[in-house]
C-alpha cells in the first residue's frame, strides 16, 4: 500500500487560514458508511445525527503555549517549539534557524500577534525585543530540527520549560496557516473544555464544539464523556517512506478514566454507538481495544485493513493529502467512499483543516 494512493487535489484557498467568526457555526458533511450517502449540514445540528444511548467521548487535553522566541549571544533570533514530554525524558524542542551543541539562547518577551511573518521583519522586532532573564541551553542537537534542552532562570535555577512557555509563549499553530498566532488563537485554537495541559496541536474535531450544543446532546440522551490524550506535534510531520506499511509513528501520552471505560463498556454490550470526536479520540480507543492499557503511551497507526473493535461512528476534520490522520479515516469509512466525500466538500467550497468544516462518518 502506497503513501501516494491517499491523495487528493485540495486547493489552497478551500485551507481555512483563521477560526471562524463564531464558534461551532461551521459546516458539516454527513458520510453514511454502509450506503455512501453524503448529506450537507451544519456542526450545530449534530445532535440531529445521534440518538439516545449513543456515547460521545471527547479529549479534554489542553494546548501548550509552546512557541518561544529566543536569540543567541550574538543577537541572531531562533525560535523554539516546545515538544510533548514523555516521563522522565529529556525535555526536548524543535527549532527553527541552526544550533548546535552548548548553545544559550535568551527567551525573550515575544509577541508577534498579527505581526509581519518576513525573516527580515521578524529579525528587526526581535532586536527591539525585551530579555525574559530566562535562558534555554542545548543539551543535544538529535537531527531532523529537534534538540534536548534544559532552562535556567537568571539566577542559574532550573526551570520547567512548559513554565516558561505559559509566561512568553505563544500558539504553535499547524505550519500550513502560514502566519503566526493572533490573540484569538490563544481561545480558538483551544476546545471549550480543555483542562489537562499537554498537548503541542489542538484536538481540531472539537474545536467547533459549544457548550450549547453539548447541553442538547445531553438533553437528548447522548452520554459524555472525556479521555486525555496529548497531541505531539508529530501529527504535522510528513511520512517519509513510500510504502504505508514502513511508516512508525509516534508516540503520546493518553489516559483514559474509569468512568468513561465504564460508559464504553455498557455500550458496547447494549449495542450502542461510541462516538469519538476526533482521530485522537480514535487511536486511543482502538489502542485499548489493542492492549487493554488504560494509560500510557500510543503509537497505533490505523489504515485502511484495520478492524475497528470500539468506535462505531467518527466526527473529524477534513484531512491533508497523504497524511496518517487521512489514512485513519480512510479506515473507518473506506478510501473509494472517503475521497467521493472528500471531491464533493471541494466542489461545495468546504474549508478543510484544523480551522475548517467538519465530517461525520456514521
Amino acid at each position: 500500500m502506497l503513501v501516494s494512493d491517499f491523495n487528493y487535489d485540495l486547493p489552497e484557498e478551500r485551507i481555512a487560514k483563521f477560526p471562524p467568526k463564531e464558534r461551532g457555526s461551521t459546516r458539516l458533511c454527513v458520510l453514511k458508511r454502509d450506503t455512501g450517502e453524503i448529506i450537507d449540514s451544519y456542526y450545530r445540528n449534530l445532535d440531529e445525527f445521534l440518538v439516545a444511548g449513543d456515547v460521545l467521548v471527547l479529549n479534554d487535553t489542553k494546548v501548550m503555549q509552546s512557541r518561544l522566541f529566543c536569540e543567541l549571544s550574538d543577537g541572531r533570533p531562533r525560535e523554539l517549539v516546545v515538544l510533548e514530554k514523555h516521563g522522565e525524558e529529556r525535555q526536548k524542542v524543535m527549532y527553527r534557524g541552526k544550533l548546535h551543541d552548548g548553545d544559550v539562547l535568551t527567551v525573550l518577551k515575544a509577541d508577534f500577534s498579527g505581526r509581519d511573518n518576513s525573516s527580515a521583519k521578524r529579525a528587526e522586532e526581535l532586536a527591539q525585543l525585551e530579555k525574559s532573564g530566562d535562558f534555554v541551553r542545548v543539551l543535544k542537537i538529535l537531527g531532523n530540527g529537534i534538540a534536548e534542552v534544559e532552562a535556567y532562570d537568571e539566577h542559574l535555577k532550573p526551570v520547567d520549560l512548559n513554565e516558561l512557555t505559559e509566561r512568553f509563549g505563544s500558539v504553535p499553530l499547524p505550519p500550513y496557516l502560514h502566519r503566526d498566532a493572533s490573540e484569538s488563537d490563544k481561545k480558538r485554537y483551544q476546545t471549550v473544555w480543555a483542562e489537562h495541559m499537554g498537548s503541542a496541536a489542538a484536538p481540531t474535531a472539537s474545536l467547533n464544539m459549544t457548550e450549547e450544543l453539548l447541553e442538547r446532546l445531553k438533553e437528548k440522551g447522548v452520554k459524555v464523556c472525556h479521555l486525555t490524550l496529548h497531541v505531539g506535534l508529530g501529527t504535522f510531520l510528513p511520512i517519509r517512506t513510500d510504502e504505508v506499511e514502513a511508516h512508525k509513528m509516534h508516540s503520546e501520552w493518553f489516559n483514559i478514566p474509569l468512568p468513561t471505560l465504564k460508559e464504553i463498556a455498557n455500550a458496547k454490550a447494549s449495542g450502542r454507538r461510541v462516538v469519538a470526536v476526533g482521530t485522537t479520540v480514535a487511536r486511543t480507543l482502538e489502542h485499548y481495544a489493542k492492549t487493554g492499557f488504560e494509560t500510557g503511551e500510543d503509537d497505533i497507526f490505523i489504515y485502511p485493513g484495520f478492524k475497528f473493535k470500539i468506535v462505531d461512528v467518527l466526527l473529524t476534520n477534513f484531512h491533508a493529502p497523504k497524511s496518517t490522520v487521512l489514512m485513519l479515516a480512510s479506515a473507518f469509512a473506506g478510501w473509494e467512499k472517503l475521497h467521493r466525500a472528500y471531491d464533493h466538500c471541494v466542489a461545495e467550497k468546504y474549508n478543510f483543516l484544523s480551522y475548517g468544516d467538519s465530517m461525520l462518518i456514521c
